[in-house]
């Protein structure tokens, strides 16, 4: 059995783009492994905050995570900033780190270009995420192809740390799912769709509405040819949305092809709206049950006590190989 580790921000929006790219592999996932889903709002305040909103994100995406499928009795969930081991470990990471890699990051170079101030925690974030991954021995993180580089950090830090002290970290497997891991904006189908991105249309929110969802698809830039078929460079919008029908039904974008060979892209829009409204329905009724719930607050509390016990255990390994603390053994 293989352990896996990932987490997301509680930053705004969760979009249909989190959800096929990362959520819903996660429930395949654990099945079959020791799963540990964080909710990781330590990152999440390297960019200004307003604390009540972040509160409420962080229950909100705790929720969600129930709601698409993962079961506390099979996955540990919890909030990142309730087991202390990831700061602590965060710091140690950080004086594995060079100043020159962390600055080589490309989206510490983006989230600093024109800026006069930045906060330092932009820069030194990458060694708490290496730390979040570490702690747990894990073996596969799954993510998207924009955290590709911060994994080989983590993988360069890890390996760095057991050569220089002691070899006790785990140097993890990337994993970046093959089908459904770049959702595009339905706007701009050559940008990501985000959930920072101000223009709502440009994405679809888990919790948003039906009538909502199928406005959205509805307008979704698409192009003048009127033919459904799979091209990224010379079709991205009908692409995108292909690939979203593709990633929520399981059905190949050839037999897609198929079914849409000689007809508009209004049948294929519709139904492609209606395929995200009937996946996300569910997701949106159980999300409403546990927002409230003392349930949720359980769930929580025991997915902390969890992490915490493991994230302590490796987090005492590693002080003692730094020679931290008055530990003999």
């Amino acid at each position: 059995m293989k352990t896996v580790f990932s987490g997301i921000q509680p930053s705004g929006t969760v979009t249909l783009g989190n959800y096929l790219g990362a959520m819903k592999h996660f429930v395949d996932m654990q099945e079959d492994n020791q799963c540990y889903f964080c909710i990781v709002d330590q990152h999440a305040i390297t960019q200004p905050q307003d604390r009540l909103k972040l509160r409420e994100n962080i229950r909100s995406l705790a929720a969600l995570y129930v709601a698409v499928g993962l079961d506390p009795e099979k996955a540990v969930l919890f909030v990142q900033s309730e087991v202390p081991a990831h700061a602590q470990l965060g710091w140690m990471m950080q004086c594995v780190a060079y100043i020159g890699e962390l600055e080589r990051m490309t989206q510490f170079k983006d989230k600093s270009s024109g800026k006069e101030a930045v906060s330092a925690s932009l820069l030194t974030y990458p060694p708490l995420m290496a730390a979040d991954i570490l702690l747990y021995g894990t073996n596969v993180v799954p993510v998207g192809e924009d955290q590709k580089q911060h994994l080989e950090l983590t993988r360069n830090l890890a390996e760095r740390f057991n050569k220089k002290y002691n070899d006790i970290f785990t140097v993890p497997e990337v994993q970046i799912p093959k089908e459904g891991a770049r959702i595009m904006s339905l706007t701009d189908p050559t940008s990501k769709m985000s959930k920072s991105n101000p223009n709502p249309k440009s994405y679809i929110s888990i919790l948003d509405e039906p009538q909502t969802i199928r406005k959205k698809i509805k307008s979704a830039v698409t192009d003048t040819e009127g033919t459904v078929r799979y091209d990224k460079e010379q079709k991205p919008g009908v692409a995108n949305l292909l690939t979203i029908y593709s990633a929520i039904t399981g059905e190949s974008i050839a037999t897609l092809e198929e079914r849409y060979h000689g007809k508009g892209y209004g049948d294929f829009k519709a139904d492609v709206a209606e395929v995200v409204v009937n996946a996300l329905e569910p997701i949106q009724e159980k999300y409403n049950e546990l927002i409230h719930s003392d349930k949720l607050d359980s769930i929580l509390d025991d997915g902390a006590a969890r992490a915490n016990t493991q994230a302590v255990r490796m987090l005492h390994k590693a002080e003692r190989a730094m020679g931290l603390g008055r530990r003999t053994r």
